[in-house]
């Protein structure tokens, strides 16, 4: 059976279309260009803005004129990125998705059902011809997934909607009525690079098979980082020989949690049995502490005939290595008022030695502001101290809860009419567009939901596909129920 097969058919249609359609954040323009001739051929009001968000405007259905307008509103964009072992182009392939018993996956690759699925669900709805509905407003935005782009640079005046319904959260019996804002912490230390000894061999070590996930929805579930993992090795092995880097890159985005981490050593040849000794001993520790959420982990120790010209000096190294091992890393802070929601993080997603050059990337996130700003000034001034230059930016809001939202009240009534069981009303500790699109659309009721997605961010990622199903006819009937207009 084929993805295509399955029903709705026409989510899982649209969805397979845009998944043809390569579409990495800040590099859209087939997307937008792909959507903006999908909203043409349905002789629906096409625009796009000056960013390059896409909005689809669709008159309401005979009989609801007067219900108040909704922005449908999802991100184009989806996160890149493949297991090392997979040939994939992303560039060029459309992503390969397949059934796995109640769930579609992608083949070694990201799936993109973050946030192709509520992309998919909106252009069902555009295209149907049968489904009733409010008069709709179909905001398709960019770069999501490196910045929220689309969201900060929104025009606002080219929407009229006063409910906006955000499709991107990843469980169906959840309303996420807040979210965490973010901030992007980079930094650069630049170390003095000497002549590998002519006395001294190398070898590798690679780290691999770790879960991954989204630096936001799975910070609290305890997986390995393997930057922390590498790091970790390396000060171990520093203890029993002069163990010196000549290169080393561990993660991948931004906003994933790192799941690989590769590195070639050197080391002087006559410590060589001691140092691999001390590998065997400091990875059986780790991968066991970690047997439980990181089962599938492999860490590798290969002996390199090949040396190095160049290995990093000893102090810059030292200074290197300590400061990525106090670095802030997981859940800083968890919140008072909202019981097992993470308040506060802070994700070491890429570290990188290279030609002279010590390079990190991580991302703080905090549902308060004060919070954000405190994890941010802790990596910061960490690196500042050995003298790294540090650059924050791509800052965004969180989304304040609203208790009193009126479209609240709707879907939880929907909700329980439908399935007969309360949802869960959450706020997340990811960032959703809609703390940004608050600011343009002041006026503007906001909800997210979604279907059940697992593993976002990762090859692993996949969407469970009864919760398609839920999530649609769901979707269909809170249309069905908008308020007219005052």
């Amino acid at each position: 059976m084929h993805t295509r097969d399955l029903e709705p058919k026409a989510i899982w249609n649209h969805f397979e279309d845009i998944n043809a359609v390569p579409r990495p954040s800040k590099q859209e323009e087939r997307i937008i260009q792909f959507m903006i001739d999908f909203g043409n051929n349905l002789g629906l009001e096409t625009t796009r803005d000056a960013i390059g968000n896409v909005i689809i405007k669709k008159p309401a259905s005979k009989g609801f004129e007067n219900k108040k307008t909704v922005i449908l509103q999802s991100h184009i964009d989806m996160v890149h990125q493949k297991n090392a072992a997979t040939n994939f182009d992303f560039n060029k392939e459309g992503i390969r998705s397949f059934i796995d018993g109640d769930w579609v996956k992608a083949e070694g690759t990201t799936l993109g059902a973050d946030n192709g699925m509520g992309v998919a669900a909106s252009m069902s709805l555009l295209s149907s011809t049968e489904i009733n509905h409010p008069p709709l407003e179909a905001l398709f935005t960019i770069d999501e997934e490196t910045g929220m782009t689309g969201a900060k640079e929104l025009d606002g005046s080219k929407l009229s909607g006063e409910i906006l319904l955000n499709l991107d959260t990843e469980d169906d019996d959840e309303f996420s009525v807040g979210c965490a804002g973010g901030i992007d912490t980079n930094t650069i230390y630049k170390y003095n690079q000497e002549a590998v000894p002519t006395n001294y061999a190398a070898f590798t070590i690679e780290i691999k098979g770790l879960k991954g996930g989204h630096s936001g929805m799975d910070i609290h579930l305890g997986r390995g980082n393997s930057n922390l993992w590498m790091n970790r090795v390396l000060y171990y092995l520093s203890t029993t020989a002069d163990i010196r880097i000549c290169e080393l890159e561990g993660g991948s985005l931004r906003n994933a949690i790192p799941r690989e981490s590769f590195g070639t050593f050197v080391c002087p040849s006559a410590n060589m049995d001691e140092v691999s000794k001390a590998f065997n001993e400091i990875s059986a520790i780790i991968l066991q502490e970690f047997s439980i959420t990181e089962p599938q982990a492999v860490i590798n120790f290969e002996r390199k005939e090949e040396k190095p010209l160049e290995m990093m000096n000893s102090e810059d190294q030292k200074k290197a290595i300590a400061t990525i091992y106090t670095t802030p890393n997981g859940v800083w802070t968890m919140s008072e008022k909202i019981e097992g929601l993470v308040e506060t993080s802070s994700s070491l997603a890429k570290v990188i030695f290279r030609d002279g050059e010590f390079i990190t990337k991580s991302l703080q996130r905090s549902m308060i502001e004060s919070g954000k700003r405190d994890i941010a000034n802790a990596l910061k001034l960490a690196y500042e101290l050995i003298g790294a230059e540090v650059k924050q930016g791509g800052d965004y809001p969180g989304w304040a809860p609203n208790p009193d939202s009126a479209i609240l009240k709707i879907l939880k009534e929907k909700y329980i009419q439908l399935f007969d069981d309360s949802p869960k009303i959450a706020a997340c500790h990811a960032g959703l567009e809609c703390g940004i699109l608050s600011k343009h659309l002041p006026n503007c009721d906001m909800i997210s939901f979604g279907p059940t997605i697992r593993n976002p961010h990762s090859p692993d990622e996949k969407v469970n596909i009864k919760s398609v199903q839920k999530f649609w006819s769901f979707l269909v009937k809170v249309l069905e129920d908008i308020p007219s207009k005052n």
